[in-house]
């Protein structure tokens, strides 16, 4: 009886579910049954088992005997998502996902001297453990090693050092596009927004930094053989020189992984071991800008929302790169793009782009900076302007002077906190009374892990272990901690939202900025007015229990001195 007589046979699909699996994948019913929402792999693998005699196991809560992989073949590993669990007296129990597929089974036999006992577990879980135990690319690497099997391995690699041709060193790399692309699919698997290659004196080093932190990817140590072809190909694949090993570089390249469009942005530096490259991931698909998402308290999403509506003047997002300031401008020009409204953009670089919004990429090299194209645009008639980053003097006149001529603009700025970005912009050279007088409101913001759901914990916490400015007062009831799970690669935390300081330009802070005064009156004048600091917000999210102390004492400082003062 084959498997979709058998799923029928238990109640898990109709002849209608079957007929269709069957047209979506002849030759596995059951993945197609799965990819179709039919069933779950795991009922399906248990009504199976129970027909063919075989156990169903749930791999997340497995102990493996790592101690097999040692001599269990790789390529049955691989080539058939066999994986060993445990042995015992001359026995050995192997996970497969295929109950009718058992030949390979007798190979493993044949390789190790063991009787195997087969148990049946999902292949998604398989995958899990070869990526985590032998590495991302590990089935790759494989078929590379094999490929060069009859020679040194050098080649490989010294046909990246030729001067030969742009076409006959991309057919010489071809084997190694297969091994960067299952490199980027494992980054965007796990919500990774950056990829770091390293050259290490160990060898090869891969990290992706997930909700902002940097996470080692374990890699097989044999694919330090190829760590010289695979850079190579990342700059070939980002139209780089590959021949220019002492200067930095930057490139830019398009991809579709999986069905998504994903741009990555590549930056590579020599160092002392090697070239160390980075790669950006701009996962369009999975990107959504919707302001009322991104972790807003209902207040300061109010007043924000009430600000970009302002016929002229500047809105200001502060904070260090990558705390999410490009996002929430985006958000902010979706939420008010309309027909009869014209938004011009100046970036460097376009991140995304976004539809009905014209938006320019700025050439430093050829003289198309943030100051020269803001001058262009204020030409071009537009309502609202976004300039990417108030970099200097210049650029930032031309945003005051676009402010002045009834334009509302939108930039960001690097300050730690949002009274800083006044006194920042002094510092520049901009006269204090321009600034006083355009700077409507200034909104600095950090991103903060967000707690998993799935195993998050609730704890009563001690009065002696938290921070002094902590308001214990709003405390009504349990605060929850990080515990770590199959879901969020055991971290504890999936996903990340933002905290926010709006501060609001009052006539109080307009006489201050005009006085030249410290960004810290500035903030205590804000403070006394009613603004949230950016750890009061991140305390909010933690009495929420959407996040943990740790992050809001890691992205925050206290603010102890303003509230004494």
């Amino acid at each position: 009886m084959e498997a979709g007589e058998i799923l029928v046979g238990c109640g898990l699909l109709d002849d209608r579910q079957l007929s269709m699996s069957r047209i979506q994948n002849q030759d596995d019913i059951v993945e197609a049954a799965v990819e179709l929402g039919f069933v779950t792999e795991e009922a399906a693998l248990r009504a199976l088992g129970d027909a063919v005699g075989l156990d169903y196991v749930d791999l997340s809560e497995v102990d493996i005997d790592l101690s097999l992989l040692q001599s269990f073949p790789n390529k049955l590993i691989h080539r058939q998502s066999l994986f060993p669990i445990s042995r015992n007296n001359g026995s050995m129990v192997v996970a497969t996902s295929d109950p009718f597929d058992l030949y390979p089974l007798d190979e493993v036999s044949a390789a190790t001297g063991l009787s195997v006992i087969p148990v049946l577990a999902a292949r998604s879980e398989i995958t899990k453990l070869i990526k985590r135990h032998l590495g991302v690319g590990s089935e790759t690497v494989e078929g590379l090693m094999l490929a060069t099997a009859d020679e040194d391995g050098i080649e490989l690699l010294s046909a990246i050092e030729t001067d030969g041709s742009e076409l006959s060193e991309m057919a010489q790399e071809a084997s190694v596009v297969r091994l960067v692309n299952e490199i980027l699919l494992e980054a965007l698997e796990t919500r990774a927004s950056d990829v770091h290659i390293e050259t290490q004196p160990s060898g090869l080093k891969i990290r992706y930094r997930i909700d902002g932190m940097l996470q080692t990817q374990p890699v097989p140590p044999e694919i330090n053989r190829f760590a010289l072809a695979i850079v190579s190909r990342l700059k070939i694949m980002s139209r780089l020189n590959i021949a220019e090993k002492r200067l930095p570089q930057d490139g830019r390249m398009k991809l579709r992984i999986a069905g998504r469009e994903v741009d990555v942005r590549v930056s590579v530096i020599p160092m002392i071991h090697g070239e160390g490259m980075v790669m950006r991931l701009l996962d369009k698909s999975a990107m959504s800008f919707d302001l009322k998402k991104l972790g807003m308290e209902v207040e300061t999403y109010n007043t924000f929302r009430e600000l970009i509506d302002i016929p002229h003047g500047i809105v200001l997002v502060t904070g260090p790169t990558g705390c999410g300031k490009t996002t929430t401008l985006y958000s902010a020009l979706i939420e008010i793009n309309r027909p009869d409204v014209k938004i011009i953009t100046t970036e460097d670089p376009v991140e995304y782009q976004l539809e009905g919004i014209n938006q320019i990429q700025v050439h430093p090299k050829i003289g198309l900076t943030f100051a020269h194209s803001l001058r262009s645009i204020l030409r071009h008639d537009p309502d609202i302007v976004l300039v990417g980053e108030i970099r200097d003097l210049e650029t930032a006149e031309n945003a005051i002077q676009a402010s002045l001529t009834g334009h509302l603009v939108f930039s960001t700025l690097h300050t730690n906190d949002a009274a800083s970005a006044y006194t920042r912009m002094v510092e520049m050279g901009v006269e204090p009374f321009l600034v006083a007088s355009t700077v409507e409101a200034v909104m600095a913001q950090r991103l903060i892990r967000r707690l998993c759901t799935k195993c998050k914990e609730s704890y009563e916490p001690d009065p002696a272990d938290l921070p002094p400015d902590f308001p214990f007062d709003q405390l009504d009831g349990p605060l929850y901690c990080s515990v770590g799970c199959r879901e969020c690669r055991g971290s504890g935390y999936a996903g990340r939202l933002g905290i926010y300081e709006l501060l609001v330009t009052t006539d109080e802070v307009r006489q201050l900025a005009h006085d030249r005064a410290s960004s810290w009156k500035m903030k205590q004048s804000a403070v006394a007015a009613g603004m949230r600091t950016l750890r009061d917000d991140g305390w909010r999210k933690v009495l929420a229990g959407s996040s943990t102390m740790d992050e809001v004492l890691r992205v925050t400082k206290g603010d102890q001195q303003v509230a004494k003062a």
